[in-house]
């Protein structure tokens, strides 16, 4: 066969390093697509596709249309939309596809965790008297909040909540990852933080709020993943290139 064609569903730090491994041995030609939620994408090594495919027959239709011959789902762990047609447009084509997906952070000890289903159930989970939050998902689960407005809210998102919440108290912090512990430690202290809502995406750009809660005493609402990939699935950039030779041994050895 000529040179696999391999479609990367990116946004995340492990798509982009996937992107340029493969970039850099030239013997695959590679797209990786980007859904267009953040304004300012990071630069990427290789060519890029923005904004959704319009669900997973349209996933499958352009897989078909552009004779890819493998399917790499690199998206966020709770992009669990994206994931499903992934999975459904591999099945529909018969085209393989493998997931790349950061393992979990763990419990550690001193970690004062309360594991949720969702953002709801941890806005919820809050109670009724008031509390400082440090609502750590990102701008499209912050609206959840305004269910329970007696809560001061901190939100921390890459791009500006659009429109803002209808709270009396919450404040807005625009930052990328990674973060640092000394910045961490010293934003809950700042705001009196006495909780954090948090996705369990795991990896290191984020971890350092998780570990500062630690060392504060700080409680965790912990929105833990959906557990249903249908594909085959790896944890990390060195594993999906391994997974890459074992599919296609001719293509990579000839490096053409």
């Amino acid at each position: 066969m000529g040179r696999p064609r391999i479609l990367i569903l990116g946004g995340t730090s492990e798509a982009r390093l996937l992107a340029e491994a493969l970039a850099a041995r030239d013997d695959c030609n590679i797209l990786l697509s980007l859904a267009g939620r953040t304004e300012k994408p990071a630069a990427q090594p290789v060519p890029v596709r923005i904004g959704g495919f319009g669900g997973a027959a349209a996933l499958a239709d352009f897989l078909n249309g552009g004779g890819y011959d493998l399917l790499i789902d690199a998206t966020h762990p709770f992009a669990e939309r994206i994931s499903a047609n992934a999975a459904h447009a591999a099945e529909a084509t018969g085209i393989t596809a493998i997931a790349l997906r950061r393992p979990e952070w763990e419990r550690l000890p001193g970690d004062n965790w309360r594991e949720v289903r969702s953002i709801p159930a941890a806005i919820e989970a809050l109670g009724p008297s008031p509390r400082h939050v440090f609502l750590a998902t990102g701008r499209q689960g912050a609206h959840y909040a305004e269910a329970a407005a007696q809560h001061r809210y901190l939100v921390r998102s890459v791009d500006p909540v659009e429109p803002p919440l209808t709270l009396v108290n919450v404040d807005y912090i625009l930052d990328r990852g990674p973060f640092t512990l000394e910045g961490e430690l010293a934003l809950l202290r700042q705001h009196h933080i006495d909780v954090i809502i948090a996705k369990n995406s795991g990896g290191g750009a984020t971890y350092a709020k998780i570990e500062a809660a630690r060392l504060l005493g700080i409680e965790v609402m912990m929105v833990t993943r959906v557990q249903a990939s249908m594909v085959k699935t790896v944890e990390t950039v060195e594993a999906a290139l391994a997974a890459v030779d074992h599919l296609f041994p001719s293509a990579m050895k000839r490096g053409v």
